[in-house]
């Protein structure tokens, strides 16, 4: 695994007296897929937030292959290279499926233009299960086509750093499999990708390793098995009850698909 491609150091953030982020560090090495993990309400899409440039940290750094980009607004970081989707699906409603997946290759990182654009679009339609959909308007897309065009916008900018907010929730038992599919092969292709998830499945197939925010603070950091087997973990999902119930069976967080 080489070098750090993302370093976030000791990032905080405050909205008034409430600390969403606390102080948390971490570093995701070039081509590794993370996941970042916790209850709801521990911080993980303010961290999202943070990072993209849709908040700015009341302290601390992130850097992106050496250099800062916090505080920079979001449009200057997705030019560096850092992509999303959000757990609240963001669509462009006046245009076109194709034209969503065109406008994350004009405005992203590796910009495409004219026919080498359209060229992309289908490509990456046909990569997320809306091949022949170009035409359509979003609004004739169901909940779950709109996480996939989402995605294919995301990866339509050639992104060094893709974000993953929820991209499973919601999916049925096959979609989910396919889901999973999809991002081990976006993994495998090598591209870098901090996945904020609550399917432990997917969390335990995909991710080369795991951090846990609970209550804004950084709990764990390491392989995902381990991490997932943690007292502390379980405890943070599941109470001192869940404790007592699943460690002593060695089973960890086995027995959770949703948290």
């Amino acid at each position: 695994m080489s070098a750090s491609l993302l370093n976030v150091d000791n990032a905080r953030k405050a909205f008034g007296g409430l600390v969403a982020v606390n102080d948390v560090s971490f570093d995701v090495k070039d081509g590794e897929l993370i996941g970042l993990i916790g209850p709801n309400g521990s911080g993980k899409t303010t961290m999202l937030n943070l990072i993209s440039g849709a908040l700015r940290p009341s302290a601390g750094q992130i850097t992106l292959a050496g250099e800062t980009i916090s505080g920079e607004p979001a449009h200057r970081i997705a030019r560096r290279g850092v992509a999303r989707t959000f757990q609240l699906v963001r669509v462009l409603p006046s245009l076109s499926v194709e034209e969503n997946v065109i406008a994350g290759a004009v405005f992203g990182h590796m910009k495409a233009w004219g026919e080498d654009a359209h060229k992309l679009a289908h490509v990456l339609l046909d990569r997320v299960g809306l091949g022949g959909r170009g035409a359509a308007p979003t609004s004739t897309l169901t909940y779950i086509d709109q996480k996939r065009l989402e995605l294919a916008r995301a990866l339509a900018s050639d992104p060094r750093l893709l974000l993953l907010d929820e991209w499973l929730a919601g999916l049925n038992p096959s979609e989910l499999k396919i889901g999973i599919s999809l991002v081990r092969e976006l993994r495998n292709d090598g591209l870098t990708i901090i996945m904020v998830e609550h399917v432990m499945d997917a969390i335990r197939s995909l991710c080369d390793r795991v951090v846990v925010m609970s209550s804004g603070v950084k709990i764990a950091d390491g392989d995902a098995s381990a991490v997932l087997s943690d007292p502390e973990v379980v405890r943070a999902y599941l109470g001192d009850d869940g404790v007592e119930a699943i460690a002593p069976a060695g089973q960890g967080m086995g027995g959770l698909s949703r948290a």
